[in-house]
This record gives structure tokens, sequence and C-alpha cells, in this order.
């Protein structure tokens, strides 16, 4: 558990801040912090993954050049193939890019691409040394911590899988055939 301990530790501040960042940005787009996600708490599981995933990259000693081009490929992947899983599980898309130029089943679009690209960037260069830091002063009393944060964290997940099935059952008949469940 000691070596997957600040692993789990990024993973949850960044999932949070990825929140944070979506719920910024929503302000400024929308005027409303609030944007409705996927969970129901305060985390983006996207923004977890995609930095743990750099953070392997960099980890196993990727060439800066390589390092580079998978900070652009990455979190693309990992937001499409989010989109894709959602959208196909619960027949819901939370994002839609399919009115951008050079986008892709409206999941992804390369001007966010370039954006999730320079964030990964300043991310791993920029705010992970901070996060590190941050790590190393909580985790006498983050290690104790884990599996209270891994139950909240699933139970996050299962009420939130139920809800939204709940609901896929709950449509009316009209869009149960729009959507091929009739």
């Amino acid at each position: 558990m000691a070596a997957v301990s600040p692993y789990l530790f990024y993973f949850t501040v960044y999932s949070f801040l990825g929140w944070v960042l979506e719920g910024s940005y929503n302000l400024y787009s929308a005027g409303t912090f609030r944007k409705e996600g996927f969970l129901k708490g305060p985390f983006k599981p996207m923004y977890g993954c995609a930095p743990l995933l750099l953070l392997t990259g960099q980890d196993i000693g990727l060439p800066f050049p390589i390092f580079l081009m998978l900070a652009l490929i990455i979190p693309s992947a990992v937001e499409f193939v989010s989109g894709w899983l959602l959208k196909g599980i619960f027949r819901k898309q939370w994002w839609d890019y399919s009115g951008m130029p050079y986008q892709l089943q409206g999941h992804i679009c390369l001007k966010f691409s370039l954006y999730w690209w320079g964030l990964s960037i300043a991310c791993i260069y920029g705010l992970q040394p901070l996060v590190h830091f941050l790590y190393l002063q909580v985790e006498r009393v983050w290690t104790p911590v884990i599996p209270l944060a891994l139950l909240l964290f699933s139970a996050d997940l299962l009420w939130t899988i139920r809800t939204r099935r709940r609901g896929l059952r709950e449509l009316d008949p009209r869009e149960q055939l729009e959507l091929g469940e009739g």
C-alpha cells in the first residue's frame, strides 16, 4: 500500500482540482460554478487519470520529446475514452465538441486537446512538485485515511451509477425507442 499511497493522493488531488477547473470555466462561460458532472461529489476522475499516466511516463524515464507528445495524446485519449464510455453506458454526453473544428465524435477536439496539452505540461512540471511536497507533509495522516477516501469515492461512484441507471429506466417509451431500448 505504501507504493500506491502517493498515487492515490495525486489522483484525489488532481480529480478535485479538475472539479475546481471545470467549475471555474463554467463560471466564466455560463455564469454558474456548478456544472453537472458524472459523479455527485467534487471530483472529476478524468483529471486524476491523465496526470497519473503522465507521471508513469516520467517515472520510466521517457525522452523529453516523447513525453511532450504523450502530454498531448494521453489527456485527449482519457477524455475520448471517458466520453465514449459515459455515452455508451448512460446514453448521455456530458460535453460536446461536435460544433468545433477538428473534433472526433464530439468527445475531443483539437482546441481543447491543445489546452489539455498545455495544462499537462504545467501540471507535471509546475504543479506536481508542489503536490508531491504536500503529500510528504500529510503522508502520516493520508496513509490511514486511504480506506475512508476509497470508501467515499466508491460510495459516490456506486450511488451515481445507481441513480443514473434508474433515470434511464424512467424514460418515457418514446425516449426509449429513440435510444433503441424499446
